[in-house]
């Protein structure tokens, strides 16, 4: 038996199916009648026995295992080389290249929601679905605390995937969409995360993909509540134009984050893969 990157990835939904919440999660095991066996366990880690495995499949358990964790919540951004997501038009198609769209499309494969701002919606109007690799569409979720939102955008239209619109006051979401209320903090002009990720959680859904825009990413990267960041950086220089991340101002390097990171090619981008915890 040989551990192709077919095999490893198909590994990977297996183990997403089964680590959903519920008693503990248990090691999930593909074996063969030869005796070869690969073993991915909740901690992060696999493990091969009797069998070879090749270096692409290797590569795909290193990256997307960790992602797998139970209440993950996860960020992704693709930005230049000088940390811009989109021309000052918002022009983004497409700062990085196929290979950086393909891992975006397995990120969605692997969490329960993925979750984007209003403004990405009106920019982008993204399908948040996945058709890059095999695997099932998680829940769409839209931040839209003043519903400006309306039903012309994919996400509510094209029935491909349950989506949740959450807005400040009540309302009717846009088309074939489900309404969400939460509340806007004082002084704030978006929702807590907190409150978000707690409203999925009662929703089922406890791995979470934040994947954009910039505002978005940041807000949740400021509070505390990113596991793990994904940024996939492009050879491209645009020298103006919308901004990835925007942290509140520091006047001291030693009070800037500094997360583990691990560095993943994808063609001619580098992820960069910065875990805080």
């Amino acid at each position: 038996m040989t551990i192709d990157a077919e095999t490893a990835w198909m590994a990977l939904l297996r183990a997403r199916a089964a680590w959903r919440g519920g008693s503990p999660p248990a090691p999930v095991e593909i074996a063969d009648p030869t005796g070869g066996a690969l073993a991915l366990s909740p901690d992060g880690t696999w493990q091969a026995s009797g069998c070879a495995v090749q270096a692409d499949a290797a590569a795909l358990l290193e990256t997307y295992l960790p992602v797998l964790r139970p209440d993950l919540v996860i960020g992704q951004l693709g930005q230049s080389l000088d940390g811009r997501i989109a021309t000052r038009t918002g022009h983004s198609h497409y700062v990085t290249g196929p290979d950086s769209l393909v891992h975006l499309h397995r990120l969605r494969a692997l969490v329960d929601a993925v979750v984007v701002g209003a403004g990405t919606v009106l920019a982008d109007d993204p399908r948040l679905t996945v058709r890059h690799c095999p695997g099932a569409n998680p829940l769409r979720v839209v931040l839209d605390p003043r519903r400006r939102l309306t039903g012309v955008h994919r996400v509510f239209s094209d029935g491909a995937a349950p989506t949740l619109v959450i807005g400040a006051t009540d309302g009717v979401a846009p088309g074939q969409a489900l309404s969400a209320t939460l509340p806007v903090e004082a002084g704030e002009d978006g929702f807590a995360p907190a409150r978000i990720l707690a409203l999925l959680a009662d929703r089922g859904a406890r791995r979470v993909l934040v994947e954009g825009g910039g505002v978005t990413v940041s807000r949740f990267l400021a509070a505390g509540a990113l596991d793990v960041l994904h940024v996939a950086i492009a050879p491209m220089l645009i020298g103006s134009g919308r901004q990835g991340i925007s942290l509140p101002p520091i006047d001291r390097l030693d009070q800037a984050l500094r997360p583990s990171v691990r560095r993943v090619p994808l063609g001619e981008d580098m992820l960069y893969a910065l875990s805080f915890r």
